[in-house]
């Protein structure tokens, strides 16, 4: 009977002890959390995340997957091209064809797939009904219909401050704007910031021509009038975008009043600055931990005379809460007088080398 007893309780102890050890090895596989031997409970592990400003050999990295790991909830990204001008021969090609979408075919699964709380674009060209088609001169117009290429790639903001918003006077500028706020898209660059509210935290824009001479309509990039519009909306916004059109025609490098532009303001509160009208891509440059892309390049424009011309990068720009961490600039060519697609493997690597030499190039300069 003693014998009998002890194997029964040995059992017993077998028996518990497996119980025991394949509930807590089922939970664990099921809930995907660490085992503790130790802990009557499962134990979650947090790991927690402080932004740290992007960096120029950051940005210029392969490596742009770990924003994946972070909190959707504390994302927000903003992605920005090169100058959009559906006029010339963009516009006859979309007239030709009657297809507004026709630029845009081609890049349009990467807005889709890559999603955005801000696309921002430079509209170099008023949109209006009565536009004449052309394959030349340097009086721009698009038609009205171009406005639903803006919207295929969900365009959000676009900026007006330019040399050529403005090539059908006032009217013209006008009735842009009322086309483009018509599509939900949002209009700076004619007269004061215009604010976007992304999961509780506000984004201001302002745009500033430097190109040309004042014009009617459209905000004059003087240092007075920029330091008083960011000082403005500085207490109003978050994070204060700010995008000039400035600069040289064909040149890698930034000039003279476009380091001054981007560096005033900066010192103003612009928390991002954003440039374009080179028609050439430019390098980047952080000045007192803020980030200014000097040119964009071209997206949708008709140069296809060089190749640099027919080039472009759109950045994708990522902010952590308030905080821009991390930047990717993706490669673009143009085909066929105003169709981009983006480039891959060795064309795409290229450029981005490009840009980042010139970058530490004008790092080099700056010192």
């Amino acid at each position: 009977m003693k014998l009998f007893g002890a194997i029964v309780a040995l059992c017993f102890v077998v028996f518990s002890i497996a119980l025991y050890f394949r509930f807590f090895y089922q939970a664990s596989k099921q809930d995907h959390v660490v085992f503790q031997p130790y802990s009557v409970s499962p134990i979650k592990q947090i790991v927690s995340y402080t932004p740290q400003l992007a960096t120029v050999d950051a940005i210029f990295s392969k490596n742009h997957s770990w924003i994946a790991t972070l909190s959707a909830d504390h994302i927000r990204v903003l992605t920005a091209t090169g100058d959009v001008i559906p006029a010339r021969s963009v516009n006859y090609g979309v007239v030709r064809r009657d297809n507004s979408l026709w630029p845009y075919e081609k890049v349009v699964s990467f807005f889709k797939e890559n999603k955005s709380d801000v696309v921002f674009i430079n509209l170099e060209t008023p949109l209006i009904t009565n536009c004449t088609p052309t394959v030349e001169g340097m009086s721009f117009c698009g038609d009205a219909r171009n406005i639903e290429g803006l919207q295929y790639i969900g365009v959000t903001v676009a900026n007006l401050a330019n040399n050529h918003a403005g090539n059908r006077g006032i009217v013209g500028i006008k009735k842009t704007a009322d086309l483009l706020n018509s599509a939900d898209i949002l209009v700076t660059g004619t007269s004061s910031a215009v604010f976007k509210d992304v999961k509780g935290v506000r984004f201001a824009f302002l745009g500033f021509n430097d190109i040309g001479g004042k014009e009617e309509g459209i905000s004059w990039a003087d240092k007075d009038n920029i330091s008083s519009q960011i000082h403005d909306v500085r207490a109003k916004a978050d994070i204060v975008i700010v995008t000039f059109h400035w600069g040289t025609e064909y040149q890698s490098q930034p000039d003279k009043m476009q380091v001054a532009l981007g560096h005033l303001a900066v010192a103003m509160g612009a928390d991002l600055v954003i440039g374009n009208h080179p028609h050439w891509i430019q390098p980047i440059e952080f000045y007192k931990g803020k980030l200014i892309t000097y040119a964009h390049g071209n997206f949708v424009f008709d140069q296809m005379w060089s190749l640099k011309t027919r080039q472009g990068v759109v950045g994708r720009y990522i902010f952590y809460d308030k905080t821009l961490i991390d930047v990717e600039y993706f490669p673009v060519e143009i085909q066929d007088y105003g169709q981009p697609h983006f480039l891959t493997g060795e064309e795409k690597t290229k450029i981005i080398s490009d840009m980042q030499n010139q970058s530490l190039l004008l790092r080099e300069h700056m010192r």
